[in-house]
């Protein structure tokens, strides 16, 4: 009898167009963005997601401004805010944290100023793209978080051995011949474009969480560059339709569901990779965060020829 109430409850739930919607976003969501933050937790810029989400609500009070669609306008917005954040690492004129807070002050202030200007505009209208909304992803949502979504796993996947090399170790990434320059502005866009197709369930706020937590919870189990990758992918869809189902049945917010849900997986993977940890440690004397943290293909102190075989 239980199980015919859980089965009739999942049903319902698939009854509503809106949140068939939103469960496809998050199992996108889920997909796209641990796939970016692997990247960028081995660049150790774990927060450049939250920069990048204060830039698209820039885009996102444009695209209202405008009467344009929000979506795109925040990708442009964003991939424009990522690139020079990037530009400006890579030059040295700014340090990376300090390009960081350009990018977090600016672009929250920009569209706080840009949506009051709008015709009718309020900062009211900027709350379901700051923390996520069931009930606001329309059909046009869907299909940008598709192409989006698809685009993100191309990059990520097709060129994952040159955009590990990058992120392992730059300066043997340029002697082998690898673009550099170009492959660091493809990561920045990539990451752009992963925090658009994100803000509609998981808000801009709290994308950043999704891209980082399943990854740093992979960490503690795996040591592969493509096994932390899996896993971290299993976790940020299980996490991201969980949080989704919740928040319906719950009437609470998705976004900060997914990222507590996100955060209690990181918790409880701790507790369960203690144990293994000490297995590990007298065999190869490196506790079995240590690979993961660095996503080395084979162990914590792989070369740099290891590097391509992610």
């Amino acid at each position: 009898m239980t199980t015919t109430l859980a089965g009739s409850g999942v049903l319902e739930l698939l009854d509503y167009p809106f949140m068939q919607r939103a469960l496809l976003s998050a199992v996108l969501i889920g997909l796209a963005a641990p796939a970016v933050g692997i990247y960028l937790v081995q660049r150790r810029q774990a927060l450049m997601g939250d920069g990048i989400g204060h830039v698209a609500l820039t885009g996102v009070a444009l695209g209202f401004l405008l009467n344009a669609s929000p979506v795109w306008m925040a990708v442009a917005v964003s991939a424009v805010g990522a690139v020079a954040m990037e530009l400006l690492r890579a030059s040295g004129r700014a340090r990376g944290d300090v390009a960081l807070a350009m990018l977090f002050y600016g672009g929250m202030a920009g569209g706080v100023m840009i949506v009051n200007l709008a015709p009718g505009g309020s900062t009211a209208n900027l709350t379901s793209y700051l923390w996520g909304s069931v009930t606001t992803v329309s059909p046009a949502d869907i299909t940008a978080i598709m192409v989006l979504s698809a685009l993100v796993l191309l990059v990520t996947l097709g060129l994952r051995r040159q955009l590990f090399a990058v992120c392992q170790d730059e300066e043997f990434a340029r002697v082998t011949g690898l673009p550099v320059r170009a492959l660091n502005l493809l990561l920045a866009v990539t990451a752009a474009a992963t925090v658009t197709v994100a803000m509609r369930v998981v808000g801009l706020l709290l994308v950043s969480a999704l891209m980082v937590i399943p990854v740093v919870a992979a960490q503690q189990l795996t040591r592969g560059f493509a096994a932390t990758l899996a896993l971290a992918v299993g976790f940020g869809v299980t996490v991201s339709v969980a949080g989704t189902t919740t928040s319906y049945y719950a009437d609470v917010p998705p976004g900060a569901t997914i990222v507590l849900l996100a955060i209690g997986v990181f918790a409880l993977v701790s507790l369960l990779a203690l144990p293994l940890a000490r297995r590990r440690a007298p065999a190869g004397g490196t506790p079995a965060g240590g690979a993961g943290a660095t996503t080395h293909p084979a162990g914590t102190e792989a070369s740099s020829a290891a590097a391509h075989r992610p």
